[in-house]
C-alpha cells in the first residue's frame, strides 16, 4: 500500500479519535478514515503509510452505503477544524459507541474486566453546550483576520464564525470582537514571522449570559488594547471584562504568565448545581456545566460524606467538586497547583458562605504527604491522569473511599491498575458525555478497600 492508492472497505469501526477504521488487504493493513462511520461501504484515497507498523491513513472520496446513524453536520467548518469530528454521526450513537468503547477497554483488561460500567450519562444539550471558546487570531487566504482554530495536524487556521457548539454568547462576542479587532487594525501573531501582535483569544460565558473575553499577545505592547475592548463592552454590555495575556514564547502553550485588565472585570462568576464559582482567565473550568454538575453529584453520592469526615480534593481546579462537597462534609482540602485557581476556589468558599473548607496551592503529591489522614479523596488529574506517587500518597491516607473522575479512558484504566496493586478494588465505573461530537469521555471510577 502507497500514498495515492485508492482502495475500496467495508469500515470496522471509530478509531481512538473518532475516524472510521478498516483492515485492507493481506498482511492486513489497518487504514483509519477520518468522516466513515462503521458499517458503510466506502472508496479512499491513501495519504499516508505508517513506516513502524502496519497502518495507514487516508481521505473518505465516495460513500457507497451509508450508515443509518449517519446524519448532517450542522456546522460549516465541520470536517476541517478538528473539533467535532463525530457530527455526522447521530448523537444516540455517538453515546453508544463511546459507552461500548468504555466496556471494550476494561473487559480488556486483566485487572478490571469483571468492574460494573454504568449507562453512559447524555448531555442535555447537544448544540450550544460550550461554555468556553479559545480561538485562533490568522488571516485567511483573502487576507482578512478570522477567529478559529488549527486544523487537524496542521498550524492552518480554520474560521469559526457560526460555530454551533458553543453557548449563543460566545457566537455573539466572537463577532463583534472580531469587528473591534479589525477597526483598529490588530494584526494577528505569524508564528513564522515572529510579526504581529493576537494570538489568541479565549472567550467564557456564564449561565446568565455575560462573557469574560481574554486577548492573548505576543508582547506586553497593545496600544490597540484599550480601544478594542472599549468598543466591544460598548457594543455589548454583557462583555463583564477584557484581560490582556502576555506569551511570548516560541512553544504551544496558550497562555503566558503576565496579564493586565484592559476593561472591566478579570474574573467571571458562574454556577454549576447550588454553587456559585469565581473563574480567572486562565484557569481550567468543565466546558459543559450541565455534564460536570451531574458528574459532581454523582461523586457526591458515591462518597456520601458526613458532618464527621475530612474529604481531599486532589486536582481542586476552582474548587467545583471540593466546594459541592463541603455542603455535607466536616471538612474538606483542596489541593491545586495553580495559584490563581486555588485564589479562585478561596474566592468562591466565600461567595458560598462555605467555612470548612481549605485550598492549598501547589504539588498534588507533596501536599496530600502532609496530610495525616482522610475519610474520602478525590483525584479529578488533567488527561494524562496521576503520577504514581501522587496514587500512593492518596492511599496511604487510608480513606474508606476514591472517587476518581477522569478525561481519559486510557489513562484511568492505566492508574485503576495501580490503585489494584496498592490495595483499592474499583466497584463501578460511570462514563458521562461532556463534550458530544468529539471522541472525548469523562468517566467517574469509584474505589474501595480490597478487603470490603
Amino acid at each position: 500500500m502507497k500514498p495515492g492508492r485508492e482502495i475500496r472497505t467495508i469500515v470496522d469501526d471509530l478509531d481512538d479519535d473518532g475516524a472510521g477504521v478498516a483492515a485492507v488487504g493481506t498482511p492486513t493493513i489497518l487504514v483509519h478514515i477520518p468522516g466513515a462511520l462503521p458499517g458503510e461501504d466506502v472508496s479512499a484515497s491513501v495519504n499516508q503509510v505508517s513506516a513502524h507498523r502496519p497502518t495507514a491513513w487516508a481521505s473518505l472520496r465516495t460513500i457507497h452505503r451509508a450508515s443509518p446513524d449517519r446524519v448532517a453536520p450542522t456546522c460549516h467548518a465541520y470536517g476541517s477544524c478538528g473539533g467535532c469530528l463525530l457530527q455526522h454521526l447521530d448523537v444516540r450513537a455517538q453515546l453508544a459507541w463511546k459507552e461500548a468503547y468504555l466496556r471494550r477497554l476494561v473487559a480488556a483488561d486483566p485487572i478490571l474486566a469483571d468492574v460494573p460500567i454504568m449507562t453512559a450519562v447524555a448531555s442535555p444539550l447537544t448544540v450550544a453546550y460550550r461554555n468556553n471558546s479559545k480561538l485562533v487570531a490568522a488571516r485567511d487566504r483573502m487576507g482578512h483576520l478570522v477567529l478559529g482554530a488549527y486544523a487537524p495536524r496542521s498550524h492552518n487556521v480554520v474560521d469559526l464564525a457560526g460555530c454551533t457548539v458553543v453557548e449563543a454568547p460566545l457566537a455573539t462576542v466572537a463577532t463583534a470582537l472580531l469587528e473591534a479587532l479589525s477597526a483598529h487594525a490588530v494584526e494577528p501573531y505569524d508564528e513564522i514571522r515572529l510579526t504581529g501582535t493576537l494570538r489568541y483569544a479565549i472567550l467564557r460565558a456564564n449561565a446568565r449570559g455575560q462573557v469574560l473575553v481574554t486577548l492573548v499577545t505576543a508582547t506586553d505592547v497593545f496600544a490597540s488594547g484599550p480601544p478594542v475592548a472599549e468598543m466591544l463592552r460598548a457594543r455589548i454590555p454583557g462583555v463583564i471584562g477584557i484581560v490582556q495575556n502576555i506569551n511570548p514564547t516560541r512553544g504551544n502553550a496558550i497562555f503566558g504568565t503576565a496579564e493586565r485588565t484592559l476593561a472591566g472585570d478579570a474574573t467571571i462568576n458562574d454556577q454549576i448545581g447550588d454553587v456559585r464559582l469565581r473563574i480567572s482567565s486562565r484557569a481550567f473550568f468543565q466546558a459543559n456545566r450541565q455534564v460536570a454538575g451531574a458528574a459532581y453529584d454523582a461523586i457526591t453520592t458515591a462518597i456520601a460524606p458526613t458532618s464527621a469526615e475530612t474529604v481531599v480534593d486532589a486536582y481542586a481546579g476552582v474548587g467545583g467538586i471540593a466546594l459541592t462537597l463541603a455542603r455535607t462534609a466536616g471538612a474538606v482540602i483542596g489541593i491545586e497547583e495553580h495559584p490563581a485557581a486555588v485564589a479562585d476556589a478561596s474566592w468562591s468558599a466565600k461567595l458560598n458562605g462555605i467555612t470548612n473548607t481549605h485550598f492549598r496551592a501547589g504539588d498534588v503529591a507533596a501536599h496530600l504527604a502532609a496530610i495525616d489522614t482522610a475519610d474520602a479523596v478525590v483525584l479529578n488529574p488533567p488527561r494524562k491522569g496521576c503520577a504514581p506517587t501522587v496514587l500512593a500518597r492518596a492511599v496511604a491516607l487510608h480513606p474508606r473511599m476514591i472517587a476518581y473522575l477522569s478525561c481519559a479512558p486510557t489513562t484511568l484504566l492505566r492508574d485503576l491498575g495501580i490503585l489494584a496493586t496498592l490495595g483499592y478494588r474499583t466497584t463501578g465505573i460511570a462514563p458521562f458525555d461532556m463534550l458530544p461530537h468529539t471522541s472525548h469521555l469523562e468517566s467517574l471510577a469509584v474505589l474501595i478497600p480490597s478487603g470490603q
